[in-house]
C-alpha cells in the first residue's frame, strides 16, 4: 500500500498538526510564498511520487486559501502523487448553493468544478451548509458529521429539560436530527431578512417555557441570527440558551455580539481558527474525527462507524 503524506495549507496549520498527531504521522514539508502583488505559490519540499497525499485546508478566508489549495493540488499532481485527497474541514462558498435570485453565480458548484479541474481525486469535509452540495462533485466526497463531537459534550452537561432549536428554517433538519437522538422537543426560530447579515423580524414556533434550549447550526458569521434567536427564546421563557455551531466564521462584530448576548455558551469546532479568545466560546476539536476518517479511507474501510 502506498505511503500516506499530510500537507497543510497556511490557513489550517494548527488543525493540520492535530490531525497528523492523532494519525501518528508528522506533517510533510511544503512552502507557501506570496509575491508583493498578492500572487501565491506552493511547492513541496519532499517527494510525493506514488504517495497518497492529503492536503488539509479550510477555505476561510475564502479567496486566498482556495487559490492556495488549488495550487497545492496542481503541484501534487505534477509531482506524480498517486492519489490526492483534499481535506476541507470548512468548505468556503457553501452558502452559495443555488440561484436564490436572478443573475447570481452558484459559488459552491464553481468551487467543486475548480477542485476537480485542479486534479483532486477525493474531497473530505464536515457539515456542509447544504447536503445537496455533495451532488456538485463528480468525484467521491466524504461528508463528516460534527454531531459525533457535539453529542458527547451535550450529554456531559446533564441538562434536565432539553429543547433543540433551529435559528432559521434552513437549520430545521439539522436541529431535528439532534432532537430525535436525544428524544427531545424541537422549536423553530423563523426569521425574515431585509438583506444579507441583517434581520428584519423573528418569531418562535413552539414552546420553550422552562427549557434548556440548544440552538443548532452549521455556520456562525456575524452571530446576529444566533444572538437574536437566543434573546427571543429567553423572552419566551427559556431557562438557558446555548448554541452548538460547527464553523466559527465570526466576522464583523461577531465576538462583541456573542459577549453581549444572553447565550450561556457557544460551542464550536476548530475547523476555522478563532481570531481571539472569548469566555462564552468553547472549542471542540475535529482533528480526531478527521484522523480516523483518513485512516479508514486509506485502508479502504467504511466510515459509517464515525457517525452517530
Amino acid at each position: 500500500m502506498s505511503s500516506v503524506k499530510f500537507f497543510s495549507g497556511s490557513g489550517s496549520a494548527e488543525l493540520s498538526e492535530k490531525i497528523s498527531h492523532f494519525y501518528g504521522k508528522p506533517l510533510g514539508s511544503i512552502s507557501h510564498q506570496k509575491f508583493s502583488d498578492g500572487e501565491i505559490s506552493a511547492s513541496f519540499n519532499e517527494s510525493v511520487r506514488g504517495c497518497d497525499v492529503f492536503l488539509i485546508q479550510s477555505t476561510f478566508p475564502p479567496s486566498d486559501n482556495i487559490m492556495e489549495l488549488l495550487l497545492m493540488i496542481d503541484a501534487a499532481r505534477r509531482a506524480s502523487a498517486k492519489y490526492v485527497t483534499v481535506v476541507m474541514p470548512y468548505f468556503g462558498y457553501a452558502r452559495q448553493d443555488r440561484k436564490d435570485k436572478p443573475r447570481v453565480g452558484v459559488g459552491a458548484k464553481l468551487m467543486a468544478n475548480l477542485l476537480t479541474a485542479a486534479g483532486a481525486d477525493r474531497i473530505m469535509t464536515c457539515d456542509l451548509h447544504a447536503g445537496q452540495i455533495q451532488g456538485f462533485f463528480d468525484i467521491p466526497l466524504d461528508h463528516l458529521d460534527a454531531s459525533s463531537i457535539f453529542v458527547p459534550y451535550l450529554r456531559s452537561l446533564k441538562l434536565e429539560n432539553v429543547v433543540f432549536a433551529a435559528p432559521d428554517v434552513g437549520s430545521t433538519g439539522r436541529a431535528r436530527r439532534y432532537a430525535q437522538h436525544f428524544n427531545a422537543e424541537m422549536v423553530i426560530c423563523d426569521k425574515h431578512r431585509k438583506r444579507a447579515n441583517e434581520i428584519a423580524s423573528m418569531q418562535v414556533i413552539g414552546n420553550v417555557e422552562d427549557a434548556d434550549v440548544i440552538l443548532v447550526d452549521d455556520i456562525v458569521d456575524t452571530a446576529g441570527t444566533i444572538c437574536k434567536a437566543a434573546s427571543i427564546l429567553k423572552e419566551k421563557g427559556a431557562k438557558s440558551v446555548r448554541a452548538v455551531i460547527t464553523h466559527p466564521v465570526l466576522s464583523g462584530k461577531a465576538y462583541e455580539n456573542i459577549e453581549n448576548s444572553v447565550l450561556e455558551e457557544m460551542v464550536v469546532t476548530d475547523t476555522i481558527p478563532l481570531k481571539k479568545e472569548s469566555e462564552k466560546i468553547k472549542v471542540l476539536t475535529v482533528s480526531d474525527l478527521f484522523a480516523k476518517a483518513i485512516r479508514k479511507i486509506h485502508d479502504h474501510e467504511s466510515i459509517s462507524s464515525l457517525f452517530i
